[in-house]
């Protein structure tokens, strides 16, 4: 993905489009979400998973969160 493709994306975006930026397969990404090693947060909507664009440009400019970041839904408990 280019920098203007991703300066182009949507506030929020899909899970299979996140890990695309990353560079990463689809599985993967899941996976790293299930478990709660996706290093930014997630947002759930119902079944729906979305990732704030924003986040992915800070893990990609080489921010490190020292652990996963939690999701919306986590910490609203």
């Amino acid at each position: 993905m280019t920098h203007i493709e991703l300066a182009q994306l949507p506030p929020l975006v899909d899970l299979p489009t996140a890990a695309s930026v990353l560079g990463i397969g689809r599985g993967l990404a899941y996976e790293l979400v299930r478990t709660g090693a996706w290093p930014t947060p997630v947002v759930r909507m119902g079944k729906l998973i979305r990732i704030p664009t924003a986040c992915l440009r800070r893990v990609l400019d080489g921010e490190v969160l020292t652990e996963a970041a939690p999701s919306v839904a986590d910490r609203q408990r």
